[in-house]
């Protein structure tokens, strides 16, 4: 079969399922429809605003389907009447049997860690906040249970010491990308061998990240604080409460930091000024220096611009 033969059904909503899109557009495959999440209000006038994925769709004059429910009759009609041969996905969402069984190749979907670790909705922060050294990405045939199909590609990727969550993703969105391509180009010429996941190891988990889950708390070592804070910026971003000497309690999230192990006996989240323009935080076995910051209702700023016009003193505490 030539690739233009080849009828592709493309699932995916944010920015990191566009490059994949892109990829395969571009190598001359054939994407007869594209499935994203319904237009949803945004900004400060609540107007609708178009996923990435159908900004691309839009521009490349694909067919494009928004569906509210993944079960409605009328959408699985159209969603037939395109008689796909292959369906992938990638950063979408959960697919009911009916749809991903619908293809007589069968759906992939491109997950952004190195199955089985991290199965969940937040492989790239889990992987950063535990401090990984490596990460990668992942292409499966979708089964019953999330994330646990038949493993097609995988390719790795180094965690630096300094990476955040996004510089992770960016890097991972094209290596992911890449092996979509490439997963597509095995199929098509009949070369697939998907093997089944280890069933005999510790799983590191990726649940979905909730606001609550971002707070800092102080208690901990400054290697585990600092990998926090890396592995949930630059979104959501890691916070905290400011407690002024006031006796107010501000929300800082917190961008960007450097650790240092040193003893001390200050209290767990004093502050510590040793000069005009750096700020540092005491933590069970050292300091953490802020570097970037956000105060509640402000822009996000590096903290010398933040101490032109703001007070962070030793009488004020990290909570």
């Amino acid at each position: 079969m030539d690739k233009k033969e080849l009828r592709i059904v493309y699932m995916g909503t944010p920015d990191f399922a566009v490059e994949s899109l892109r990829m395969l557009v571009e190598n001359d495959y054939n994407v007869v429809g594209v499935i994203t999440m319904p237009d949803k209000p945004a900004g400060r006038g609540y107007k609708l605003q178009y996923s990435p994925v159908k900004q691309y769709a839009l521009e490349k004059g694909l067919h494009l389907m928004q569906p509210e429910k993944l079960k409605d009759p009328a959408f699985l009609d159209e969603l037939k009447a395109l008689n796909s041969d292959l369906q992938i996905v990638v950063a979408f969402r959960m697919l009911p049997e009916v749809v991903w069984n619908m293809p007589r190749l069968g759906t992939f979907n491109l997950h952004a860690s190195l199955l089985p670790q991290y199965r969940g909705a937040a492989p790239i922060n889990w992987a950063v906040i535990n401090g990984d050294t490596e990460t990668g990405a992942t292409t499966f045939f979708l089964t019953h249970e999330i994330d646990t199909g038949n493993i097609i590609l995988q390719n790795k990727i180094a965690i630096g010491e300094t990476d955040n969550a996004g510089d992770v993703h960016d890097r991972l969105m094209t290596t992911g990308a890449t092996l979509v391509l490439e997963t597509v180009d095995l199929i098509l010429d009949n070369k697939v061998s998907p093997i089944p996941q280890p069933q005999n190891v510790v799983v590191k988990p990726a649940p979905k990240i909730f606001k609550e889950t971002c707070k800092i708390d102080w208690n901990q070592n400054a290697s585990v604080i600092y990998n926090f804070i890396r592995g949930l910026a630059p979104y959501p971003a890691a916070w905290t409460i400011l407690k002024t000497d006031a006796g107010e309690e501000l929300t800082l999230k917190i961008f960007e930091t450097e650790k240092e192990e040193k003893a001390h006996t200050l209290p767990c989240g004093s502050i510590l000024n040793e000069s005009s323009n750096q700020v540092k935080v005491a933590v069970k076995d050292g300091f953490i220096r802020l570097k970037s910051i956000k105060l509640a209702g402000k822009k996000r700023m590096s903290v010398e611009e933040f101490l032109r016009g703001n007070k962070l003193t030793e009488a004020y505490r990290l909570e």
